[in-house]
């Protein structure tokens, strides 16, 4: 389980909505350094959202979250975030080295000229996601792997503390997703601590150290063996007593 002093991100007592509809109540949650979290539940209990808010992409009603014991105004260039990739323009003209690139604006400026060991950074990044030999191509023309590795890539050339990915498997082939989950463990062996909302089951156990389930009844953390139970996944999902589970998932 996560202890204090491991402590990379906290959420306190956070409420949203949307109008008059509340998405997410008094969550409460821990984000271990060095841990690969994952974020699971039902469609519309709140995943997206939470991540969001933590952002502050979505105004809370109520809470707190600190990164590193600060604001996140304080630590925005240590924090990186993938949305899920229905989200994107994929008209825009521009090639994959220009999306990459883009990493680098928060540090340099819009209008500043890229430096040495930024371009190393950028070359690093397509690199360990293998898309250095799509540099020049246009971003309409990628499959969904690697569209989903080159906003990967972008969030890395700002070299982050933080990763929170939105779905980053949806959509995309077998081989693009072993990549980036071979990717995301050698982050994690690099100290990088890194969130992701999932939705495979039967996936999330093999992938992530730890589980957050937001469910219908109540909100789940902790290490993947002690939270991953069929109770807890059946109380999230609102399923029967007697619902049997595919193998991988636990029974």
């Amino acid at each position: 389980m996560t202890t204090i002093n491991d402590v990379a991100i906290t959420v306190a007592r956070l409420t949203v909505a949307y109008g008059t509809n509340v998405v997410l109540h008094d969550v409460n949650a821990a984000f271990a350094t060095a841990t690969i979290t994952g974020i699971i539940g039902p469609n519309g209990a709140g995943k997206s959202t939470l991540l969001k808010a933590m952002l502050r992409l979505v105004p809370p009603i109520t809470g707190r979250v600190v990164f590193f014991g600060r604001p996140l105004d304080e630590v925005r260039q240590q924090v990186g975030y993938i949305p899920q990739t229905s989200a994107v323009d994929w008209d825009y003209p521009a090639t994959v080295y220009d999306v990459v690139r883009m990493g680098t604006y928060r540090k340099l400026g819009l209008l500043r000229r890229t430096r040495a060991d930024d371009r190393t950074a950028i070359a690093q990044a397509m690199e360990d996601t293998g898309i250095a030999d799509l540099a020049g191509r246009p971003i309409g023309q990628l499959s969904g792997g690697q569209r989903q590795r080159t906003f990967l890539a972008r969030t890395l050339a700002a070299r982050p503390d933080v990763l929170i990915m939105d779905e980053p498997f949806q959509g995309i082939d077998a081989a693009s997703q072993h990549a980036i989950i071979e990717l995301l463990r050698s982050l994690r062996d690099r100290g990088k601590t890194i969130i992701i909302v999932h939705h495979d089951l039967l996936t999330v156990g093999a992938i992530c150290d730890e589980v957050l389930i937001l469910g219908a009844e109540k909100m789940v953390s902790g290490t993947v063996h002690a939270v991953l139970t069929a109770e807890n996944i059946r109380r999230a999902y609102g399923l029967d007593d007697d619902v049997t589970f595919l193998p991988g998932v636990p029974s």
